[in-house]
């Protein structure tokens, strides 16, 4: 089975709050990430990370002074 087109990503929400978590949906791209796994983005290409076959999640920063959150979760979208 080849790499999946969408990923919904889970976030935790602020520590210390009762904020619910984030999902972020991403899709592939045609780009590949420094571990050679494909690239998936969000719309506003802001979040981005490399995800590997086996849901193994890298983040990756879109600008100058991001420090990526990494997600608790990468669920797989059909």
């Amino acid at each position: 089975m080849g790499p999946v087109d969408r990923y919904a990503l889970t976030f935790p929400g602020t520590p210390g709050t009762q904020a619910p978590q984030d999902v972020v949906v991403v899709v592939r791209t045609s780009a590949t990430g420094p571990g050679g796994h494909p690239v998936y983005e969000d719309e506003s290409g802001i979040v981005r990370a490399e995800i590997s076959d086996a849901g193994e999640v890298r983040m990756l920063a879109s600008g100058g002074h991001q420090s990526p959150h990494l997600p608790v979760h990468a669920h797989p979208l059909p």
